[in-house]
């Protein structure tokens, strides 16, 4: 016998998905960032352990999409992380190719670049994916700096709201990584001309990643496994040798740390085959 539809038992809904299965110290949730907005959905999320952290510093163009990505993700991960750009100006995408939205670096915030692109065509500039980086960028620090510009040493104490800024305040790190090859360039070339004032050894890595939204994510999850990669070892060159002279980047620790990283890099190459790398040892 046939069943009336206006009585029929609605279908139940399916379960809803487990949650996530997280390590100890990590929420692979949504979360602030201090700022207001959302970390990215899915993001690891880690609470600082106490342990040794390597200090990084992210390298792109415009200091917007892949070095941000980067220096989100490895600021969610509890690791102390400063970027920058190697342009002489930060150049964002217009309403067409020879228009394009231009500004310095150094003396304008993401979120200024936020409201005036949404007064221009709030439309065109969220469906291309600006407005939505430049959201996230702004919970990150307060505008793009230039690395050419970088006093090298300098206390950053005015960063102190920074995304990953607890750590880097004496202006120093021990990674660079630069997102293209002609940013590695630019970095390589103005550590030559500084003439190493420090006296400081700096690994510079360059992990090639395409300038788009979805490459930065790929290229994002690349960088925190070799950061993550590279902390293991120094800790465990750390306990072997002890921590004398790290701080100022000599100790035999940190020696055999420097003398171990083209091979951990080769090692993390086999894993992102598709984020091509180059290595070189500068100084500060």
């Amino acid at each position: 016998m046939s069943t009336d539809p206006r009585i029929a038992t609605p279908p139940q809904p399916p379960p809803p998905p487990p949650p996530l299965e997280a390590h100890p110290g990590e929420h692979p949730l949504r979360q602030t960032n201090g700022s207001g907005e959302d970390a990215p959905p899915n993001v690891t999320v880690r609470e600082d352990d106490g342990r040794f952290k390597l200090k990084f510093c992210t390298v792109c163009a415009n200091n917007q999409n892949r070095s941000m990505e980067a220096h989100l993700r490895l600021s969610l991960a509890a690791y102390p992380v400063i970027s920058f750009g190697t342009g002489s100006l930060v150049r964002l995408p217009g309403p067409s190719i020879t228009q394009p939205n231009v500004y310095p670096f150094n003396s304008i915030s993401y979120a200024q670049m936020y409201t005036e692109l949404s007064s221009k065509d709030s439309r065109l500039y969220r469906a291309n994916g600006l407005l939505t980086m430049l959201e996230r960028n702004r919970g990150v620090k307060w505008g793009p700096e230039r690395w050419q510009d970088w006093p090298v040493g300098r206390p950053r104490l005015e960063h102190k709201e920074d995304r990953g800024s607890k750590g880097v305040e004496g202006g120093i790190v021990d990674i660079v990584i630069t997102c293209e090859e002609r940013c590695w360039d630019a970095v390589v070339d103005n550590l030559l001309e500084r003439g190493g004032p420090l006296n400081r050894p700096v690994h510079v890595i360059n992990v090639d990643i395409k300038d788009n939204h979805e490459e930065a994510l790929v290229g994002g999850n690349a960088i925190l496994d070799l950061a993550d990669t590279l902390n293991a070892a120094a800790i465990e060159e750390r306990e072997k040798a002890g921590t004398d002279g790290w701080s100022d980047g000599s100790g035999e620790g940190k020696l055999s740390f420097d003398q171990r990283v083209p091979e951990i890099l080769a090692e993390w190459q086999e894993r992102w085959p598709q984020v091509p790398a180059l290595w070189t040892i500068g100084w500060f």
